[in-house]
């Protein structure tokens, strides 16, 4: 589910790095330019790598933030990654 934001992709590339950040996540790859961040969550108990891509687009109005998130390893995750996002957009709109 992506989020429209009234923020200029700059300022919402800015807040998504810092939401990222303070989630916890590992930044691999900031890139302004491309609207892209890419990152690593890695699980509590198991210790589990997910894949984590931020990207950040231009609307007439603003922004649009989409998120994706994925476990490298196995079927099932226990719903860490819809959670991981679900905290992520909520954070976004709180920043």
């Amino acid at each position: 589910m992506p989020l429209d934001l009234p923020d200029d992709t700059v300022a919402a590339f800015d807040r998504a790095e810092r939401v990222s950040r303070g989630l916890g996540l590992e930044i691999v790859a900031a890139m302004p330019k491309d609207g892209r961040i890419e990152a690593t969550a890695t699980t509590f108990w198991f210790g589990f790598k997910d894949d984590v891509v931020v990207r950040i687009r231009p609307q007439p109005a603003g922004s649009r933030v989409d998120i994706r998130s994925v476990s490298r390893v196995g079927r099932g995750d226990a719903g860490a990654n819809a959670l991981r996002i679900r905290k992520f957009l909520e954070k976004m709109k709180e920043d």
